[in-house]
């Protein structure tokens, strides 16, 4: 505990910046943590209550940096974050579905939804949102995140050292048990990658190779599909010639609507 303390003391500042910052731009950080331990260590004296507003300047920086990279480079970005999920297949979808549902809202509450958090503001850069809404829901957001674990840390300081006194009673048990609840969560996240691995190679078909079937076969067995989302898509826009329009955050009831007798090809952005 001492240790702990001292560590803090030292380098409390940098160490909550750098985590909440990490955990914004995507990296597997517990930001939340870090903000609880900041509000503990003002209430005990060790900090100055500064921590907070690095903290917050911090998160706004990390979801800045993501909603200019969406901008420039679109759902590639999404793609490359979904890449370290358990589930690739329903991560772009499931934080454009919440997007799309609860509107510009999803970016007041996107830092409390596990897995909607880092999605959100590039998100937001690739849907081309204009930059003062951004920053302005955002920082509402990021204020609403970074007050609610730190209050929490400062609230509850006392019940806090308590448990830390008590993790350091129980010594050589509680490191077995941490390191056994590690190596199951370990392995869990293997499985869920091994398990969803088949998503994350999807089937291509070059566009002269599709146009010569076209052209051979002619449409009678061919269906062609435009599932762009939202962001990249409205009534004016223009499809390929013959293809239908299905909403890929509704695919539960789309896929009722598919003919099961037809090759099906799908195109996106």
């Amino acid at each position: 505990m001492n240790y702990l303390l001292a560590l803090i003391a030292r380098h409390g500042y940098l160490l909550v910046t750098g985590i909440v910052f990490a955990e914004a731009v995507g990296l597997p950080c517990p930001a939340a943590l870090a903000l609880v331990a900041g509000g503990a260590a003002v209430a005990s004296g060790i900090l100055s209550p500064v921590v907070w507003l690095l903290a917050l300047c911090a998160m706004l920086l990390g979801d800045s940096v993501l909603y200019l990279l969406g901008r420039s480079m679109g759902w590639a970005l999404l793609g490359l974050l979904c890449k370290v999920s358990a589930n690739p297949e329903t991560c772009i979808l499931r934080s454009a579905e919440s997007f799309y549902k609860r509107g510009k809202i999803t970016l007041v509450l996107a830092k409390f939804i596990p897995g909607v958090n880092t999605m959100a503001p590039p998100l937001a850069g690739s849907m081309k949102m204009r930059p003062q809404q951004f920053l302005r829901l955002d920082l509402a957001g990021a204020t609403l995140y970074t007050s609610a674990y730190f209050g929490l840390g400062y609230v509850f300081r006392d019940f806090l050292a308590a448990i830390t006194r008590g993790f350091q009673t129980a010594g050589r048990v509680f490191e077995e048990v941490l390191l056994v609840v590690l190596i199951a969560y370990i392995v869990y996240r293997v499985w869920l990658y091994r398990k969803h691995a088949i998503y994350r190679v999807v089937p291509r078909v070059q566009v002269e190779e599709l146009a010569h079937k076209l052209a051979s076969e002619g449409r009678g067995k061919m269906l062609l599909v435009d599932v762009r989302s939202h962001g990249y898509y409205d009534a004016g826009s223009a499809r390929i010639k013959g293809s239908i329009r299905i909403e890929p955050n509704n695919l539960a009831e789309e896929l009722k609507t598919l003919p099961k007798d037809k090759d099906i090809y799908l195109y996106c952005t």
